[in-house]
């Protein structure tokens, strides 16, 4: 048995060292960049590599495996080497390509090669010639060369082309079988985490080009291209691009009058407080269930509570992106999860840093989830807190660390930031399946009393959370702003198209805000995507980059939202809300008619909406 999985362990080894040596070169290749970088950080770039390494290995011997067992069950099969052979020497080649391909696209793109290289070279191959003319045709090509005859030769030496001797008793057979399998299985996915292995699994630094090394190329581009599986081809093709572009910049006329200045002060320490699917359904301020979030409620008499606010869809990641970037949800796309295309994004943080603050981000779960930690660490945040930041016996959700010990562990940190600072919290208890590890509130086992307590729960540790604050030397000159990463289903199980289910709140709070204006409300309908341009017009930071985004707190922009699903969108304004179907091409709800022409024109707001923004995704 142990002589099967030397034969195993030494062909998965060459895969091992031939992610090595690719990486290799690519640090040595862009050694500029990184040389005011400390060694260690550098050869810290292999070792987070190996877990996506491990993932693309596995996927590559996964037909010889499968090969490697059946022949241990037929005895008398003779398999030809040179097949196997000819197999790994495709691979290698193929990879050999790609690898050093991807030396001359990073430099032109700042991205590792993915499915839009492959488009462009395919279907644009011209334009592809062109973008690559300025390459350094002689060095790429003796690189290639060099690369993929000592791998040929490297592999010659690592693996055993031959089968083990086999052993005499079935179980023995199928315990190896078993053992094979399963390790692959666990290779491919990147272990038992709850999440599926991800490129933020290989991100570490601040520093893009060491996390760019970090993840396994091959990988990389294998996940794009099924990212892309429904190619660049806009489903939400309604108008001509222009007209498309038209009805979209008049949503976002340039207002006339000035701002209302709400806050005392230019450079507040700033608190983003993300609630995982804090509902306004369960908000009592904003016509939802009373006895729910009685914290919220108080810290409603002393802020600025924006009433209409409409999440950008019903995921966090999309949520985070939605406030964090201010661009809109795709629907069947997430930008987060594809890196070429989400570190192109302005982000709230990024422009923060570039004036003085200091910045974080805090959640007690697995960072890498939806590729979160690549997104954070690639726009602007200096430091990340995550679950490997808490004790093990903290560790006692589903999701990670319960939301009071990530408060805690936020407020001790923020004694000793530099300010004026900018942190971010992301809660996470209040999420499938709304685990308490005390008494829930609500009694019943149904899964709205569930949710209704864990929402409970959030608010308690909200409440505790501004408490403790106020006790702090920091606290006078600190905003606080509190909204949901998305509403949600329950109560009452909506569906994914009722504009119920997007609603969230979006509180401003603090000693900064101007006495004249607390315990005011906002009605105008605005989105997630509104709180860049609202905040950085209050801190007087130009918010240009932030397409999407309006400033709510102006009187002269115009009042709506957008929100979507997979295959659908909505669009609200001052008179009514629709829903419209994008399989069927027509409306499916409408709520608050107050004007019999209101269709037409909230459905081709939302048609040119829609295909703006998804038009803008493709071309990131």
């Amino acid at each position: 048995m142990l002589k099967s999985f030397l034969v195993f362990g030494r062909y998965f080894l060459f895969w091992i060292i031939f992610f090595f040596l690719e990486r290799l070169i690519f640090l040595i290749y862009y050694s500029e960049r990184i040389s005011y970088l400390g060694i260690n950080e550098i050869i810290s770039t292999f070792w987070h590599a190996l877990r996506l390494d491990f993932s693309m290995a596995a996927y590559i011997s996964a037909i010889p495996a499968l090969v490697y067992i059946t022949l241990l069950f037929l005895p008398s099969v003779r398999f030809p080497k040179i097949i196997a052979k000819a197999y790994v020497v495709f691979f290698v080649l193929l990879f050999s390509i790609i690898g050093i391909s991807n030396l001359n696209l990073y430099r032109e793109w700042g991205s590792k090669i993915n499915f839009r290289a492959l488009d462009m070279a395919i279907s644009a191959p011209k334009e592809a010639i062109a973008s690559t003319s300025s390459s350094p045709v002689i060095l790429m090509f003796s690189i290639l060369f060099a690369y993929m005859i000592f791998s040929v030769y490297l592999s010659s030496k690592v693996i055993l082309y031959k089968i083990a001797d086999r052993a005499k008793y079935m179980g023995i057979r199928l315990i190896i079988s078993f053992l094979v399998l399963s390790t692959l299985f666990l290779a491919i996915r990147g272990g038992w985490q709850l999440s599926p292995i991800n490129q933020s699994m290989s991100y570490f630094s601040e520093e893009p080009v060491l996390n760019h090394a970090a993840v396994n190329t091959e990988w990389n581009l294998i996940q794009d291209i099924l990212n892309n599986k429904f190619g660049n081809e806009n489903p939400y093709n309604y108008y001509h691009e222009e007209d498309a572009k038209k009805i979209v910049a008049g949503l976002f006329k340039e207002p006339s009058p000035p701002t209302t200045q709400v806050i005392n002060t230019e450079r507040p320490n700033i608190v983003f407080i993300i609630l995982e699917s804090f509902t306004s359904r369960l908000v009592e301020d904003l016509g939802g269930e009373k006895g729910v979030s009685p914290n919220f409620k108080k810290l409603v008499a002393e802020g600025i509570l924006f009433e209409n606010i409409y999440a950008a869809s019903g995921r966090t990641d999309k949520g985070v992106v939605a406030i964090l970037s201010a661009f809109p949800s795709q629907a069947i796309r997430s930008i987060m999860k594809q890196n070429d295309k989400q570190e192109r994004l302005p982000s709230i943080s990024q422009e923060l840093v570039k004036n003085g603050y200091s910045s974080s981000f805090y959640y007690g779960g697995e960072s890498e989830f939806f590729n979160m930690k690549s997104y954070i660490l690639s726009h602007g945040y200096q430091k990340m807190v995550d679950q490997h930041s808490f004790d093990m016996k903290d560790m006692n959700s589903k999701w990670g660390t319960y939301d009071d010990k990530v408060f805690s562990k936020n407020l001790a940190d923020l004694d000793h930031a530099k300010q004026p600072f900018f942190t971010t919290i992301l809660t996470l208890t209040n999420h499938e399946p709304f685990e308490l590890s005390s008494e829930p509130h609500f009694k019943g086992d149904d899964v709205d009393s569930k949710f209704r307590s864990t929402t409970f729960y959030t608010d308690s540790c909200l409440g505790a959370y501004i408490h403790e604050a106020k006790q702090k030397s920091w606290y006078k000159n600190t905003l606080f702003v509190i909204i949901s990463d998305h509403g949600h289903r329950i109560p009452g199980n909506l569906m994914e198209y009722d504009p119920e289910r997007y609603r969230i709140p979006l509180l401003y709070f603090g000693e900064v805000i101007k006495p004249e204006f607390k315990g005011t409300r906002i009605t105008k309908i605005g989105n997630q995507t509104d709180l860049a341009a609202t905040l950085l017009s209050q801190l007087k930071i130009d918010s240009k980059r932030f397409v999407w985004s309006k400033d709510l707190l102006n009187p002269g922009t115009a009042g709506f939202a957008f929100f979507n699903w997979d295959n659908g969108f909505g669009f609200a304004n001052n008179e009514q809300i629709i829903s419209f179907d994008n399989i069927g091409k027509n409306i499916i709800l409408r709520k608050n008619p107050i004007n019999p022409n209101a269709d037409s024109v909230l459905t081709s707001h939302g048609k040119a909406y829609m295909q703006e923004v998804f038009r803008q995704y493709l071309e990131y």
